[in-house]
């Protein structure tokens, strides 16, 4: 078994894609007009449109619903992105922090108000686990 991708189902697929375009730097490729993804090295971000959920089963998802899931990042500078994020995040649920773990994350919400996480590990044992 191998893990592709989470979907988020959104009201507003372009507003929903714009944003992570913009926070991540990565371009979307679009399927169709209801179905967008955004490809990194390790995973894909999908982003399905309201008109996706009949598809699999009708009523099955709803947008901007999520209190249980945390779309997270790897970045190289957590606290350099916290600065020009300011510009684009309207909802900032924490400034960079440094986890007991040993990352340093930054969680902020989606325009949907899913939680994102960028985070940065910064202690030695962090660092590699996610020396990529």
């Amino acid at each position: 078994m191998d893990f592709v991708s989470i979907r988020i189902i959104a009201g507003d697929i372009n507003r929903l894609v714009g944003f992570y375009e913009k926070i991540t730097g990565v371009q979307a490729t679009w399927g169709n007009e209801d179905f967008a993804e955004l490809r990194t090295a390790h995973g894909t971000l999908a982003i399905g449109s309201t008109r996706t959920v009949p598809l699999f089963a009708p009523g099955s998802a709803r947008p901007a619903d999520n209190h249980t899931v945390i779309i997270e990042f790897l970045v190289p500078d957590v606290d350099a992105l916290y600065e020009k994020l300011k510009t684009v995040v309207e909802d900032f649920v924490n400034e960079p922090t440094t986890m007991p773990w040993g990352n340093r994350a930054l969680l902020f919400r989606d325009p949907d108000g899913n939680l994102v996480n960028f985070f940065t590990p910064v202690t030695p044992e962090a660092t590699e686990k996610f020396g990529r």
